[in-house]
């Protein structure tokens, strides 16, 4: 870590990513994250690398990924960081493939709820019209 470089509160992590302090304490009794350092008043303090990583979480989150997986993909992410890795390069190919996978099941998803949402407007229009008819 640079010694110029900027220390964040929790509180102030949180508010800027979206999440709950508890989501963020949660990432780090699982090991995904780090504080930088603490105050003297046992406050965390995060870097802008854990708060990249938190990043990288919030978006594998919505995707469907374990804590397991987001672990062994930062992992991937940080030794590729130290130098070329084989075994790492695989991983990161094998969570960008899963990923592409995961977010054409969510287009299919959205897609089969759009389809029911326009199926209950148009029952609800067929509905109306009917009771407008019926009551003149």
């Amino acid at each position: 870590m640079a010694i110029s470089e900027h220390l964040h509160q929790i509180g102030e992590v949180a508010e800027r990513l979206g999440l709950s302090l508890r989501t963020v304490r949660y990432y780090e009794e699982m090991g995904l994250i780090t504080p930088a350092e603490r105050t003297e008043g046992g406050f965390r303090l995060y870097s802008n690398d854990e708060i990249e990583r938190l990043e990288l979480i919030k978006e594998m989150k919505p995707l469907g990924f374990t804590v397991q997986e987001m672990r062994a993909l930062l992992d991937a992410k940080d030794t590729l960081a130290d130098g070329f890795d084989s075994d790492a390069l695989d991983a990161l190919k094998g969570f960008a493939t899963t990923a592409k996978q995961k977010v054409a099941e969510l287009h299919t998803q959205l897609e089969r709820a759009e389809h029911f949402s326009r199926a209950l407007e148009r029952e609800t229009k067929r509905h109306q019209r009917g009771r407008r008819a019926a009551t003149r």
